[in-house]
This record gives C-alpha cells, structure tokens and sequence, in this order.
C-alpha cells in the first residue's frame, strides 16, 4: 500500500472546557518568593566546592550583572513554570534579576492556561487512550486566536500573548509570568518547534502565524543577546530547543561584531544533557567567559538561587 500527500481532517475534532479537566499543577501549590536576607546567608554558608561553589559563582555573577546594568537573560522550559515557580521567577523579574525571557511552544502554553484556570498540565496517561490529550477549548481555541491576530498586526509570538494577557488581566495574572512581562515591559520570545505543542492539534492554528511570529522572536532573542557583554544566560528545562537557538544568537551577535567578553552562562536541570551543556556551558563562553552547570531539580534550585539573590 501506497501513502500519499493527504492532509489530516480536523472538522471532527471534539474539545472540552479546560475547567473540566483535572490538572496537575494548581496555582495553591506554587512557591512563595522567599526575601528574608537569611537565604543570602544560608547559601553563603555552604560549602565553597564543587556544586556549593558553583552556587555560590552563579548568584555572584547574577548580582554583579544586575548592580552593573547589564543583561541577564533566562531561558525557560514549560516544566520549569509545571513545578510551581511561576512567582520565584516574577519576584525575580520584579527585583532586576530578568531583562529578557525565552521559552518554547510549551512554555507559553502552559503560562496561558495559568493566567486563565490557576492550573495546568494535563494527565498525560490518562487523556491520551480516550483521544482527549491535548483537547482543552480555550487553549486551542484562544490561544491560537490570539497569536494569529498578534502576528498579523506585525508582533511577535511572545508579544502577541504578553500584550493580550497584560490588557486582559486573567483572575490568576499573579502567576502567569507572562502577565507580569507585560506589567513590568520585560521581552518575552518564544520558539516554536511546529508540531510539537497541543495548540498545533487544532483547526486554528495557522503555520503561518506561527513560523513568522517565532522568527521574529528570534530576531528580538538575538538583539537581547548581543546586549550580553558582562551579563548572564541562563537555560532551565529546555534540553534541545532553546539551547539550540542560543547558539545561534551568539554566532550572530559575534558575526556582527559583539565579542560577548565577559559573558555568563548557567544550566540549570536535573541531569546533564548533551545540548546544554555544549551549546550554553561550554561553546559560548570558550575564551570569553564561563560556563555553569546546577545538578538538581528546578523546584529547589531555583528558589535556593533567588533566595541567594535576596537584597
């Protein structure tokens, strides 16, 4: 038997409300900022080797960028704001500690389901056999109503949602990250890898949209990064996606010229892949900087970070 060039028929797909479906991270789980300048001092008192001092190198680097004005990027994946760290990373936003955020097709996803519901992430397992993975209305509905009419007036994927949420001021906006992008004129661009992410599930999405609105986000990630001299790239959560596409706004900010002396970069994950730790920790940086790697999960990385961060 012979395949052909057929496209799939989405007329039949059948949704449901997103506040019908059981998720399984919810906005009264999410962490709490924690301030107290005694994090500062716990962090401080950890050992000064290996991960300890890493630790130690990373939130000193931060603060020198922020104090210095210059640039401190942070690179997210979706599991990232799935383990509850939505309010780590606005606090973090709202003290100078972010200029700029990436994330991917997922990323932005699941900031927008929060912003509408206070949860998200589907059970995986159990909506995938009855065929309603992936199924929820106003994700697929909205969201791509809200890209396809933001890329159309000539914004870009993140800037279509950021503007939409800043002005549409969603019950759960304290833990959309994206919400407080808008608030504070932070930068957010995503990438979208097409086919990767439920919204591209449904009759609304427009490949289109979605392929000009992500390379203009590049464009707009690139500017950010050739403004990293003596500042700081961190990538958490995204072992493929966002790496990749850092390296590629290095190669351009240096063939236009920007040497990037000076630059930090961090991965944070639970385990050591391949991608991040070439494409952030080790190539950007060989002879113009240094390269981190923080072993753990996100959940207590991040907030021990912040907390390292407190004034």
């Amino acid at each position: 038997m012979k395949f052909d060039y057929r496209e799939f028929d989405l007329s039949d797909v059948k949704t449901y409300p997103l506040a019908s479906r059981k998720s399984k991270a919810r906005a009264a789980d999410f962490a709490r900022p924690f301030k107290d300048a005694a994090g500062a001092a716990f962090v401080e008192s950890l050992p000064s080797i290996l991960g300890g001092a890493d630790l130690k190198a990373v939130a000193s680097a931060m603060r020198t960028a922020r104090d210095a004005g210059r640039g401190l990027i942070w690179g997210i994946g979706a599991h990232v704001l799935k383990t509850g760290l939505s309010p780590v990373l606005i606090d973090l936003m709202e003290r100078g500690y972010i200029c700029a955020l990436a994330t991917n097709g997922a990323g932005v996803i699941h900031d927008f389901e929060l912003a509408l519901s206070g949860a998200t992430s589907e059970d995986v397992d159990e909506a995938l056999g009855p065929g309603r993975f992936g199924m929820a209305e106003e994700t697929g509905r909205d969201l791509n109503r809200v890209i396809n009419e933001g890329v159309a007036r000539g914004l870009g994927l993140g800037q279509s949602v950021v503007e939409y949420l800043h002005h549409l001021q969603p019950r759960f906006a304290n833990v959309s990250v994206l919400a407080a992008a808008g608030r504070l004129e932070i930068p957010v661009t995503v990438h979208v890898a097409i086919g990767t992410d439920i919204i591209h599930m449904h009759k609304d999405a427009s490949g289109a949209a979605l392929g000009e609105g992500s390379l203009r986000d590049f464009r707009y990630f690139v500017s950010n990064v050739a403004r990293l001299e003596g500042g700081v790239y961190v990538n958490c959560g995204s072992a493929v996606v966002l790496p990749e596409v850092f390296l590629k706004a290095v190669a351009l900010a240096r063939n236009t010229g920007r040497s990037l002396t000076g630059l930090t970069t961090v991965n944070i994950d639970f385990i050591r892949h391949y991608r991040p730790m070439t494409n952030v920790v080790s190539r950007p940086v060989a002879g113009a900087g240094k390269g981190y790697a923080l072993v753990g999960h996100h959940e207590i990385l991040i907030p021990l970070l912040a907390a390292a961060l407190a004034d």
